[in-house]
């Protein structure tokens, strides 16, 4: 039989991305804190089983540090990684092998969040209790220079949350609540982003452009100004707390050395192995971004979901709105100081829901209602005139003539067609993102856009705008509509496709739901696209999955992503959208014997065979 890899190529599959979170990875009984992580030994195996088997990378979830009740990556620290995702053997030296010992849970089939956390957070305070050489002491002070733009805030934020018993800051007494808005170091980011803008603007400017690039130039200098400033009582007093909460912080900054250190082992091992790592940028912003960042974000509105196909209540998120009046400031200087960290540790990168960067959905903060408020919410630079929105009129950049009233506010084509240059001003925020893939040697290609039902004119403008994709979902796909976005009919080269992603039901317990009636149109659908003479030959589950798996890899998308839980036949969700369940979501793993797993339900057809869904996408061309 060919290899898969030949069989791949020969059906245009540039990237096939093994998609898992972190808690996702197996771990051996011997180092299993109460969750997954790509530092185990037992998820060096997991990638080398992955390439095995044709993937050319994997797709992992963001791996920020979360909060002890919260495990939802999504929630999760933007700059701050999780200190679970240390393997044990990184404590060895440090902590005495009875201590690691006891941290272990064994295996568990499930995920154990509470566990993990503790069991992860006291191994780095013992380590960091045994630093005691003059080297290990300055390669500490080194990743604490190198990092300090981000790395004296999350510090100080997580020894406060601490002495506060994990209170959200809005509930902090005042000095310590704000303390930071005037203090943070991605002030001196945000400045040195801003000297080359006015530095350019001198240099461009000619007579017919003189009159806006001054205006401009005068706004940048002035945000400059307001940045080198900052509030002197305010830089003492985090000062002060920096002193008094000295050890906390050097600790906070010894784990996030240690994590850090780890990745960049996990980079090296899917190098070797020939395996591209994407990182995932949450649309979101943990408390501790709020706290750190506060003054990047545009006061009285929240970031949601609009109501759409998928969520027709849409979904109140809670995430803070980048501040469009301060996108040459700070605002701007968040989102560079982000892709240029993402961009250093990652080959490629999902964005998670950008219209969040590019057309986001916001809704009002003092309403008491927040499910109802998002029902009323607006587009942020799509709401010229709206009488219950009218903070957002000097944030359109689209004129009064270009709604289409006829159509509601959350409809896709509530805007007419845009002008150059206002695709230009919507594509401000992802051209940074572009920018730093380029000076980290990444192209536009190693951009996933996770695009569902909701696709806003000014987003599919922009993706245009840099020859970007779509994801198209085949398991949501309404076979009754040629012209469905998920219908694999209608990949285009740029898309990326799959069976299910991390939201949505696993292929076989899908399919296992589906009415008799159901089953027979997807059969007599597959049938047709794979050049099958018999559809009632695909009645077996694995069939029908497999089937659906071919339809995927012989669509004209180069770019496929098969999510862990469908590769190996699980009937269990990883997660419920928009339902808060701690015990329940984020906690599907794979056990350490997962090879085993794969080929016994593979025997049995219940599992993905990639192999032979290769060759029915082949025969059916």
């Amino acid at each position: 039989m060919p290899p898969i890899a030949a069989m791949l190529d020969q059906l245009g599959v540039r990237r096939l991305l093994l998609a898992i979170h972190d808690v996702s990875f197996p771990s051996d009984p011997d180092e299993d804190l109460g969750r997954g992580s790509p530092a185990t030994k037992a998820a060096s195996r997991l990638m080398a089983y992955a390439k095995e088997l044709g993937f050319t990378g994997l797709q992992l979830g963001p791996q920020g540090q979360t909060s002890r009740d919260n495990p939802s990556p999504y929630d999760a620290m933007i700059f701050s990684r999780n200190l679970a995702t240390i393997g044990v053997e990184a404590y060895r030296g440090l902590v005495d092998d009875e201590t690691i010992t006891g941290a272990l849970v064994g295996s568990k089939d499930a995920v154990d969040h509470v566990h993990a956390f503790d069991a992860s957070h006291a191994l780095v305070a013992v380590a960091h209790a045994a630093i005691f050489t003059d080297e290990q002491r300055a390669e500490l002070a080194a990743f604490q220079h190198q990092h300090a733009r981000w790395l004296a805030g999350d510090a100080l934020y997580a020894t406060l949350a601490t002495t506060h018993r994990g209170a959200a800051h809005r509930d902090w007494p005042s000095d310590e609540r704000d303390v930071w808005a005037e203090h943070s170091p991605l002030d001196r980011y945000a400045a040195s982003k801003l000297v080359a803008v006015v530095a350019a603007l001198d240099e461009m400017v000619t007579p017919a452009s003189a009159t806006s690039a001054s205006t401009l130039r005068e706004k940048l200098v002035a945000q400059l100004d307001a940045l080198k400033l900052g509030e002197p009582a305010a830089r003492a007093r985090a000062a002060a707390l920096a002193d008094q909460h000295a050890i906390a912080i050097e600790r906070y900054a010894f784990g996030q050395l240690l994590a850090h250190r780890e990745h960049a082992r996990v980079r090296t091992i899917a190098a070797e192995l020939g395996l591209a790592l994407y990182g995932d940028l949450a649309v979101g912003y943990a408390d501790a971004d709020a706290w750190a960042y506060s003054t990047a974000f545009l006061r009285g509105y929240r970031m949601g979901a609009p109501p759409s196909r998928t969520n027709p209540a849409g979904q109140p998120w809670g995430y803070p709105v980048l501040d469009p009046d301060q996108a040459h400031g700070r605002s701007g200087a968040l989102v560079a100081a982000r892709a240029d960290k993402a961009f250093a540790e990652y080959d490629g990168l999902r964005i998670d829901h950008p219209h969040g960067i590019i057309c986001p959905w916001v809704y009002k903060t003092d309403t008491g209602d927040d499910a109802q408020a998002v029902r009323d919410g607006a587009r942020l630079f799509e709401s010229p005139d709206l009488p219950d929105h009218p903070e957002l009129v000097k944030f359109a950049r689209v004129l009064v003539e270009q709604i289409d009233r006829s159509r509601p506010r959350y409809a896709d084509d509530w805007v007419t067609p845009l002008e150059d240059f206002q695709v230009t001003a919507y594509a401000r925020t992802l051209e940074m993102l572009v920018t730093a893939a380029r000076d980290h040697a990444r192209s536009v290609e190693d951009l996933s856009c996770e695009v569902l039902s909701t696709m806003p004119r000014p987003l599919g403008a922009v993706l245009a705008k840099y020859g970007l994709g779509r994801w198209r979902v085949a398991q949501k796909a309404n076979l009754d509509d040629a012209r469905d976005v998920y219908r694999m009919e209608n990949a285009q080269p740029n898309d990326w496709v799959m069976l299910g992603n991390h939201d949505t039901p696993p292929i076989f317990a899908l399919i296992q739901a589906w009415t008799p009636a159901q089953r027979e149109a997807w059969a007599r659908h597959l049938a047709a696209r794979l050049a099958l003479p018999d559809p009632a030959k695909l009645e077996h589950d694995g069939l029908l999955a497999n089937a659906m798996l071919a339809e995927v890899l012989g669509s004209r998308a180069e770019n496929v992503s098969i999510f862990f839980a469908d590769l190996f036949g699980y009937e269990q969700r990883f997660n419920v959208p928009g339902v808060i369940d701690n015990t329940a979501n984020w906690s599907l793993r794979l056990p350490p014997d997962f090879d085993r797993l794969h080929r016994e339900r593979l025997a049995r057809g219940a599992a993905l065979d990639l192999h032979l869904a290769c060759e029915l996408a082949l025969a059916a061309r």
